[in-house]
């Protein structure tokens, strides 16, 4: 038997042993699974009379069982187990879908799993990165990285679906979004300091939603200048204004 606290019980009785009995029997426990302490003997009288129970106090004693530790890590190895299965059949079913999408638009690349730890900040962590390889892949990223979003937008729904599961996928070509993620957090700062220097706000370029996240992201803790973004649709951009 297994307790995670200490229960205490006080039992009176004829005998000791009686006593001691009824209280095992109430605590549905063994001898060797309580403290006992007798409080008092009890005493017979004269002839019957004046007699008085023994009383006895029975503590259940917290023990620690091996057998649910085991339990737990049998339970954690399965765990691990199942996840990386799920992650192993997640790389195969999204590295096929987009080979397929890619095939489908006749453009020869190959697909690569990428696993580093330098991955876009406009993302989730940690997303599964799918990079796309080959000779002349412009056509892949498009204007302001649009095809690109596209491309991955529609690779998100076919392996989500198949996953029966959102699944936060990452598409990339030739790590352009890591290498556009610095040329933004470059450009931030430079802006940074000029709007620290002459007190002008200054507005960048028009940029899709994930970029401008890049850019607030980078400014978001500077001292003197803050970030806002102005504008609809497609002409939405990031304005660096000096902090009030």
């Amino acid at each position: 038997m297994t307790v995670d606290e200490k229960v205490t019980i006080e039992i009176q009785a004829p005998t000791v042993e009686e006593a001691i009995s009824r209280g095992l029997e109430e605590l549905h426990a063994d001898r060797d699974e309580v403290e006992i302490e007798v409080l008092y003997e009890g005493s017979r009288g004269v002839l019957g009379l004046g007699a008085k129970e023994a009383h006895v106090r029975l503590t259940l004693t917290p023990k620690e069982s091996e057998e649910p530790a085991e339990e737990d890590e049998a339970s954690k190895s399965e765990n691990e187990d199942e996840k990386a299965y799920s992650q192993e059949r997640l790389e195969r079913v999204a590295q096929a879908a987009l080979e397929e999408l890619l095939d489908k638009m006749q453009v020869k690349a190959q697909v690569v799993i990428r696993r580093d730890v330098e991955t876009p900040a406009q993302e989730d962590a940690p997303p599964l990165i799918l990079d796309v390889l080959g000779d002349d892949l412009g056509v892949l990223i498009g204007r302001r990285g649009e095809t690109l979003a596209a491309l991955q937008y529609i690779s998100r729904l076919i392996v989500s679906r198949e996953m029966q599961r959102w699944v936060n996928l990452v598409v990339d070509v030739e790590r352009y979004k890591v290498r556009r993620e610095h040329s933004l957090r470059q450009l931030a700062e430079r802006m940074a300091e000029r709007v620290a220097l002459s007190h002008q706000p200054v507005a960048l370029e028009p940029m899709p939603p994930h970029e401008r996240r890049i850019v607030h992201i980078a400014l978001r803790d500077h001292p003197i200048v803050t970030t806002q973004s102005v504008g609809q649709g497609d002409a939405r951009k990031v304005t660096i204004i000096p902090r009030q």
